[in-house]
């Protein structure tokens, strides 16, 4: 039951900070899931992906009802984001969860390093 309601919180928290910052949840899902409840980390991505889908969806919805979306923009990127999708999974599923593991911790010290920087 604890468990149940870790993730419940989990859930909750990493969709009020995607929808309220815009990111991808995936920044605070994978890292969530191998620190605190010790997913690998390929399970962790894979996981991560399956549970943004509705946090996206009602994201994007409630921006959305706001005028707030491009639409036609969002399903060009989207067409992209399907085709990389299939593609980086394949290659992520090839990497060593060590090195793949090392590889998203550089990218969310890039990504800081950039936010902070502007």
């Amino acid at each position: 039951m604890i468990e149940f309601a870790s993730f419940l919180v989990l859930g909750l928290v990493v969709g009020l900070i995607a929808s309220t910052l815009g990111i991808g949840g995936g920044v605070v899902f994978v890292p969530a899931l191998v620190v605190f409840f010790e997913f690998a980390q390929h399970t962790a991505q894979g996981t991560s992906l399956a549970v943004i889908v509705p946090t996206a969806i009602a994201g994007a919805f409630a921006h959305g009802r706001r005028g707030r979306v491009n639409w036609r923009i969002a399903g060009w990127i989207a067409a992209g984001g399907v085709i990389g999708g299939l593609v980086g999974s394949a290659a992520a599923l090839s990497i060593d969860p060590d090195m793949l593991r090392r590889l998203f911790a550089v990218l969310l010290v890039v990504v800081a390093v950039r936010l902070l920087s502007r």
